[in-house]
């Protein structure tokens, strides 16, 4: 395993300490490059409203009608804190809304991290029957493999992650 050690500037970190962040948690959050301590606790109102996140239209588009026509829907998510909370969030918030959805969460020692060809290969051999979807949290964007497997097995895919690119 290899470490990365970054760098917290100084300053930056007393300002976070005088806003009452404890001095471990500053020194990590200005090394992680947050500057102001009102990035720390955003407010709802400050946060990227839906529409501004790209081909958000469209997905939920795609999903209203697959959920319209009865179609079955997988969550593929990552086995860490972030991927089981969107799964968990997502199987809640599709089947409020009337979804036939089911989830896997693979092991990415034996398929590798994200939509790899065999999470998609899992996936199709699922023991529910085979879904019409994968929709992945937290598995990153550049699955490009997974989803060409994915497409080549029948299955549309949706990719969602809260990462920024690069």
């Amino acid at each position: 395993m290899r470490f990365i050690s970054r760098d917290a500037p100084p300053r930056v970190v007393h300002q976070l300490q005088g806003a009452g962040i404890h001095p471990l948690l500053a020194q990590l959050l200005a090394a992680r490059g947050v500057r102001d301590p009102a990035e720390v606790e955003p407010e709802l109102a400050a946060m990227l409203p839906p529409a501004a996140l790209k081909g958000a239209e469209q997905a939920a588009r795609a999903l209203a009608d697959a959920i319209a026509r009865g179609e079955r829907l997988c969550i593929v998510a990552d086995y860490d804190c972030d991927g089981a909370t969107a799964c968990a969030v997502g199987l809640r918030g599709l089947a409020l809304m009337g979804a036939r959805v089911g989830y896997v969460v693979p092991n990415r020692f034996t398929t590798g991290y994200g939509l790899s060809p065999a999470v998609a290969d899992l996936v199709a051999m699922q023991p529910g029957g085979r879904p019409d979807w994968i929709v992945t949290v937290d598995n990153g964007i550049a699955s490009v493999e997974g989803v060409a497997e994915a497409k080549a097995l029948g299955l549309q895919v949706l990719v969602t992650d809260h990462h920024l690119p690069g």
